[in-house]
């Protein structure tokens, strides 16, 4: 039996999977605008160790729309009738 007030160990699971979800759409999200912003901003023949100029800016306009486009889709997703 739970303690009153706490969750019950339903509850916790519920928790914990929908944490551990989380973290997957985080790590999936980062893989993805990783691979994104490379392929778009970095040429396939490394001519240097460190980024140039060009590259990091390319790489934060990516990162930026790649950001703003995310949190667009999910406002719209959240603001759409259930089914």
């Amino acid at each position: 039996m739970a303690a009153k007030g706490g969750p019950t160990n339903f509850e916790k699971e519920q928790m914990f999977g929908m944490a551990e979800k989380e973290m997957e759409y985080r790590v999936d999200l980062f893989n993805r605008l990783t691979q994104t912003c490379f392929d778009k901003c970095i040429e396939k023949r490394y001519k240097e160790a460190e980024l140039n100029l060009g590259e990091n800016s390319c790489i934060d306009r990516c990162v930026s729309k790649y950001w703003q486009v995310t949190n667009l889709v999910g406002q719209m997703l959240g603001n759409r009738p259930q089914m």
